[in-house]
């Protein structure tokens, strides 16, 4: 068999190509390279070298349109023993490649050509080239005839164009040959053999036979010339005569042969046109082949010679015809077939080659799998062989195959990219391609992976390239090490340990072995070390920017996207960085690495190596360090490692991408898991960029490290002590203030850093900066777990309670010596950040809070109290009184009682001083202009001062005010309805939500205008924030406390009764001496008239039936009964009536006291047909449910006559 054979192949004249004398390889290849272009000489160029010397047996040769194809055989080719069944085996020309000046005696080169070209008889024409000739060799040249030729010295242009000249010479004078040999073949006849025929004497029927038979055959030779000469027609003229005369002498044999002719004959008339005719032609002419070299076949001669390579041949031709992806199935069966028929193959050689060209056509149709299979299948064949270059060839043709395994070398990979090894590969954003993943991981595939590994190794180790072997042992145990065993593991340290004893010393692989890496981090630096983008345009250059340790770009950063692809990170020329990376030895014996550095490519960077030492199936974070040399910028992919005396680049990215897919279970196993490791998210390295030298501020407290501990209200001075410790001055720099409790800060000295700028390299400034505690909130979970059942004292010293001390300071615009470059960046500066740990003492806690109520009934006068309409809005009535108390305790303007509420606040003292408590209450002023009562500078009313010792409790009372809101409607139970579901989504109205904000502002209003300061023994005082307190007391009373009831009722004295109680009221007509108390007092055994307001406070109509209940000191009903002391007329009960909104009715009654005394009038009502904000109001659970409203108590004093 011989290798790229296709149909074509037939026409084809093989021209043998061979160096004469000593030839340089590179110019040989480049002579070889020059006569290679000239594969096809169309007919029509070389009609100035043809001479027709009799009329040529080629009658239908296409002089316009047909050409001779020639194959150069480099180095020549032994003769075949089928050189007669096909006659395009024949060497039919011989061409010489001759360097000049390495051989100076061109007779000498003559007679070396000669020799060379006994070897190939069937040679037609001989020619030899001599290349770059001297002046010498060129007259003596010239005056020569015969196959030398000489190249005159030229340029390249011009010597190819010699070159065409030349083979177009070859061209016509094996077109006169092939004349010649049809001439004398169709005259006299000639007598072809294969090895096929039979050696043995003959019979005479056989000979008789073989006579027949060797007519058909030499028609046959003359088509395969006229193939040659660039006759199609003549040729399949020739092959039609032959296919007769072959079927009617049963050469089977030489009849497949004739019909391959023919094919190719049909090919080359159509110029290489294909349309479904024409393969179907093919395919069905080929078939016929095919059958007819099988039934050729002799049992006899199996052993000797067999036709089946043939057969195998036409079958690779057909599959070669018709590869490509539409025909892909039909392709795969020939060669399916021709794979089979492999193992009945005599002659090894031919197996190898049968495989060769079966693995070319499977990657051809993009078969990759099943071309690294064959492909396999030759390197064992090569395998088989003990000799070197067998070995170097197996090797070749492995390494061919890896890329379809997935296990190729990384230095084979033209995309570096991408990873080589295993693990998924990421492209395109870090995205994994999903038909890789399915092509990478499936049943057995790694155990195949392994085995083509390990047929590299031993094809490497029998080749004598340690290179290629440690690679093989390195991909082999870094992939696949959760498969062998420990003593496969050792035994592939010891390989790669063997392969780099006979390496020279430094030498680099692009496969990686072991250990694993991957990044950790980068190590934050100190607070003292930020760095700010400096904008010099503005005096506040630092403005703008949040410096995160040594990244610029932080996502809390203002009107920035949270993109970690934006991360930058700044190195500083001179100043050591480091980074921290993770090594994992998941392999059962120690790992010795010999150094390990940073992998820095740009050449701005010194790395520092160290010597790392890995136990069996462990892992260890290391530091690796360096310094930046010159600005610009670094980038960091792995890590250099000198292990098993070879130097590798690890990649950050292939380990990523191995552990994404061990993440997912697409590979085998996590390295870093299998050695203990915690799991750790991915880093990305960010880009990195290098500045200049910057200085440096090192700060320290003086006087110790420790936090500051103060009482509340505290003052001190703190001395910090700053030092430049770079290589350039400080010239700028700014102080400010940030976190919280800045007004904790009372001064800082800026002047004093100020005058010693600039601050030169070494030098030191102390500034001093004044510190006030602040107060500490009234709940705070820190005081309350500070505090022990004994009452110690709680602290308070977190770090973000804390203020910091920011400083913003830069060096010079330009390096000193250095002129400022044109559209240069300006350098960044630093921040430092100075926290100011202060430890705040707690002064007074609040321990609870809650509210207390009572009622005093109010005293029946002439008249009910007149509301005043306040500009917030609220109801409220005016009452003079000469003490300022009074203005706590006032009437409410709807029950008319007196009202006495206070918030009672439990403090205690868990610290080691003595706390004085004040508590004070804002007056309302009223816009009337006609009370000029109200004392304008007595805006707050203080109380006593309440003293608390140390480890106390005491106990405050605040009193409040009545704040009813003026109207009950529902905007108050809008939130109560939304959370029950019962809300009808619809949107609230203007008069609700107004009526809301004025709940709110009720109770906003009640809150601020009461406060509570205290005073410490160090001279420190303070507000105790009660507000969460007010509000936490009045969240279960809150309806109770602003809301109005939906009736008030109130009682007076008529017009004709008040009379009587003025009488009592004035000296002048009464002996009877009446104390203060007595006003509105009315008199016993009279008639006295009196009159019951019912108000409705809501927005709709209310009906209800309402009665008036009379009781003496004991509770009793002095009106009804046996023993009543008190006489009515009118009506007192069953009272139907009907109040419109927010509107008032009056009842008129009188009562006539029988017996002196106290008395209370009350007044109840049963509502009829109630609305949901009336059962709301009320809390009323059932719809049937009776709504009752009772009115407040009114007293009611008897006076007896004298």
């Amino acid at each position: 068999m011989e290798p790229d054979v296709s149909i074509e192949t037939s026409s084809m004249i093989r021209v043998a190509v061979i160096p004469v004398g000593p030839v340089p390889p590179n110019h040989l290849r480049d002579y070889s390279a020059m006569l290679l272009r000239h594969c096809t000489i169309s007919l029509s160029t070389i009609s100035s070298f043809y001479t027709e010397h009799q009329k040529s047996p080629f009658s239908n040769q296409p002089w316009d349109s047909g050409s001779l194809r020639f194959k150069f055989m480099l180095g020549g080719s032994p003769s075949s023993p089928w050189e007669d069944f096909q006659s395009n085996r024949k060497i039919l020309a011989v061409i010489g490649l001759c360097h000049c000046p390495s051989s100076p005696d061109l007779d000498a080169v003559v007679d070396q050509f000669a020799a060379a070209c006994k070897g190939y008889p069937s040679a037609l024409v001989q020619r030899c080239f001599g290349f770059c000739p001297g002046d010498s060799q060129l007259e003596d040249g010239s005056k020569r005839e015969g196959n030398l030729i000489l190249f005159p010295p030229s340029d390249r242009q011009t010597q190819e164009f010699h070159m065409n000249t030349m083979v177009q010479d070859i061209a016509a004078s094996l077109l006169m040959e092939f004349e010649k040999w049809v001439l004398q073949a169709e005259s006299a006849g000639t007598i072809l053999k294969t090895p096929l025929d039979s050696q043995a004497s003959l019979s005479s029927e056989e000979v008789i036979k073989a006579k027949k038979r060797r007519l058909g055959r030499a028609q046959k030779t003359i088509g395969d010339y006229c193939l040659l000469a660039g006759s199609p027609v003549d040729a399949n003229a020739h092959y039609s005569t032959a296919l007769e005369l072959a079927r009617m002498t049963g050469d089977y044999f030489w009849y497949a042969g004739a019909l391959e002719g023919s094919v190719c004959a049909l090919l080359i008339d159509r110029m290489g046109q294909k349309d479904p005719i024409l393969e179907e032609e093919v395919k069905y002419r080929y078939n016929n082949v095919i059958s007819h070299y099988r039934k050729s076949f002799i049992q006899d001669n199996a052993q000797r010679v067999s036709p089946l390579s043939f057969e195998l041949e036409a079958t690779l031709k057909l599959a070669r015809f018709l590869c490509r992806r539409e025909l892909a199935k039909e392709v795969v069966e020939l060669l399916t077939a021709a794979a089979d028929g492999a193992k009945s193959l005599i002659d090894a050689s031919d197996r190898l080659i049968l495989y060769v060209e079966i693995a070319r056509l499977f990657g051809t149709l993009g078969y990759h799998r099943k071309a690294a299979f064959f492909s396999r299948q030759v390197a064992q064949l090569y395998l088989q062989q003990e000799n070197g270059l067998a070995a170097i060839s197996a090797m070749q043709v492995l390494a061919m195959t890896t890329k379809a395994y997935r296990v190729q070398s990384r230095a084979s990979d033209s995309k570096h990219s991408l990873p080589s090894e295993i693990g998924p590969s990421y492209a395109d954003g870090g995205k994994m391609h999903h038909h890789s993943v399915v092509s990478l991981f499936e049943s057995q595939w790694s155990t195949l992976q392994m085995v083509v590994l390990r047929e590299i190794l031993m094809s490497s180790v029998r080749a004598g390239d340690p290179l290629a072997a440690w690679s093989a042992a390195a991909r082999l145990l870094r992939c696949y090490y959760p498969l062998i065993t420990p003593a496969g593991q050792n035994g592939l340290a010891t390989a790669l340990k063997n392969s780099s004893e006979r390496l020279p010393s430094g030498t680099r692989c692009a496969d990686p072995a072991l250990p694993f890496i991957r990044l950790h981090s980068f190590p934050l630096q100190p607070s003292q070390m930020d760095i700010v983008k400096r904008n010099p345009a503005r005096e506040d250059w630092w403005a703008g920017s949040a410096p995160s340790g040594p990244f610029i770009y932080t996502p809390f950063s203002k009107g920035e996207p949270n993109d970690t692809s934006k991360q930058e990170l700044i190195w500083i020329v001179g100043e050591p960085v480091q980074v921290l990376v993770e090594l994992a030895n998941p392999c059962g014996f120690d790992l010795m690495v010999e150094s390990i550095y940073l992998s820095v490519h740009s050449g701005n960077f010194d790395a520092f190596p160290i010597r790392v030492n890995l136990p069996p199936n462990s892992s260890k974070v290391i530091t690796l360090s360096g310094i930046p040399t010159s600005v610009g910028h670094v980038t960091i992919p792995g890590c250099t490692v000198h292990c098993f005396g070879v130097i590798t680049e690890h990649l950050f990215k292939d380990v990523d991408n191995l552990l994404h897919g061990a993440a997912q279970g697409l590979v085998l196993s996590d390295p870093f898991r299998c050695c203990g490791s915690a799991k750790l998210r991915n880093v990305s390295v960010p880009q990195i960029s290098v500045v200049p030298p910057l200085p440096l501020l090192v700060s320290r407290i003086v006087g110790g490290v420790g936090a500051v501990i103060l009482y509340e209200g505290e003052i001190r001075d703190v001395w910090i002590s700053l030092a430049n410790a770079g290589t350039v001055p400080v010239e700028q720099a700014h102080i400010s203030l940030s976190g919280k409790n800045q007004d904790a800060v009372i001064s800082v000295a800026y002047e004093t850093l100020k005058s010693v700028l600039p601050l030169k390299p070494g030098a030191e400034v102390t500034l001093p900066v004044t510190l006030k505690a602040w107060q500490l909130g009234l709940v705070d979970p820190d005081n309350a777990a500070g505090k022990s059942a004994s009452g110690s004292t709680g602290r308070q010293s977190k770090d973000g309670m804390s203020p910091i001390l920011l400083i913003h300071y830069t060096g010079p615009l330009t390096n000193p010596g250095e002129p400022p470059e044109n559209g240069s960046s300006v350098p960044p500066g630093r921040r430092l950040v100075v926290p100011l740990h202060i430890c705040v003492l707690q002064g007074l806690s609040l321990v609870k809070a809650r509210l207390l109520s009572m009622e005093i009934p109010a005293h029946i006068g002439e008249n009910l109290p007149k509301p005043v309409r306040l500009d917030n809005g609220s109801t409220e009535e005016v009452t003079i009184s000469e003490s300022k108390a009074d203005g706590l305790v006032k009437i409410d303007p709807f029950r008319g009682s007196w009202g006495l509420r206070f918030l009672e606040l439990e403090l205690s003292n868990p610290t080691d001083v003595v706390f004085e408590i004040s508590v004070s209450v804002q007056l309302e002023n009223s816009s009337d202009v006609d009370n000029p009562s109200v004392d304008q500078d007595a805006a707050e009313l203080g109380y006593p001062k309440t003293r608390i010792d140390r480890d106390y409790s005491a106990r405050v009372l605040i009193p409040l005010e009545h704040f009813k809101l003026p109207v009950l409607d529902g905007s108050f139970f809008v939130k109560d309805s939304q959370a029950d579901g019962t809300s009808s989504g619809r949107t609230l109205s203007f008069s609700d939500k107004t009526s809301k904000a004025e709940l709110n502002a009720s109770i906003k209003n009640l809150i601020s205008r009461i406060k509570l300061r205290w005073q410490s023994g160090r001279n420190s005082s303070g507000e105790l924030n009660i507000k969460d307190a007010i509000q936490a007391a009045l969240q279960t009373s809150v309806m109770d406390i602003l809301l109005p009831d939906p009736l008030t009722f109130g009682f007076k004295l008529s017009k004709s009764g008040a009379g009587h109680a003025a009488k009592l009221d004035s000296p002048k007509e009464s002996n009877v001496q009446v104390p203060s108390t007595s006003k509105g007092s009315v008199l016993a055994h009279d008639m006295t008239p009196m009159e019951v307001l019912v108000r409705n406070n809501t927005m709709e109509m209310i009906k209800m039936r309402f009665s008036i209940r009379c009781r003496d000191v004991a509770g009793a009903n002095c009106v009804e009964g046996d023993k009543a002391t008190v006489l009515w007329a009118g009506v007192l009960s069953g009272v139907t009536m009907e109040v419109p909104p927010l509107q008032e009715v009056k009842h008129s009654f009188s009562l006539y006291f029988l017996v002196p005394g106290e008395y209370t009038l009350v007044a109840a009502a049963v509502i009829d047909d109630p609305n949901d904000i009336l059962r709301a109001r009320a809390r009323s659970i059932s719809s049937n449910e009776p709504i009752f409203c009772r009115g407040p108590p009114f007293h009611v004093r008897v006076i007896g006559t004298a």
